[in-house]
């Protein structure tokens, strides 16, 4: 079976101890993300979240894996009832003081019931483009504005 990874990348106006909690933070991550009852960085640490599309919301099965702070962030990513195993990996890099690169990457997607439409690559490809490229920058970004200029 071909293996099937998604992989974004976004360099963010903001440094990288922001990305690092706006990416660990329950608090801030309900705010971009999604509505988590409870997330802790640690290791072992499991939590669960419903997402999806208008038509259909899913339970979401996730255990922290690894933590790094501030650079990586590795956790897996199920669904209850369905086939499938992923791993969803956030690694950040310093760029100059003010600058942080985040490269996200989702591996085992293969692993998912195909024939559904909500668990193809493309979905998911359309879903971290979403979070990456537009709802975590308009969330790391404004607030470290706030924080430089405010």
């Amino acid at each position: 079976m071909e293996t099937k990874s998604v992989v974004v990348e976004r360099t963010y106006n903001a440094p990288i101890q922001r990305v690092w909690t706006a990416i660990t933070d329950r608090d801030q991550m309900r705010e971009w993300y999604f509505n988590l009852e409870d997330f802790k960085a640690d290791i072992g640490f499991k939590f669960q979240f419903t997402g999806g599309d208008e038509h259909v919301q899913y339970l979401h099965e996730c255990e922290v894996l690894k933590v790094e702070p501030p650079r990586k962030l590795v956790y897996s990513w199920a669904y209850p009832g369905y086939q499938g195993y992923s791993v969803l990996t956030w690694e950040l890099f310093e760029e100059g003081e003010n600058n942080t690169l985040l490269r996200l990457t989702h591996d085992g997607l293969e692993s998912f019931p195909q024939d559904n439409p909500n668990f193809r690559v493309e979905s998911f490809t359309n879903g971290w483009n979403y979070f990456v490229n537009e709802a975590l920058p308009a969330f790391v970004e404004k607030q470290h504005g706030l924080l430089q200029y405010g």
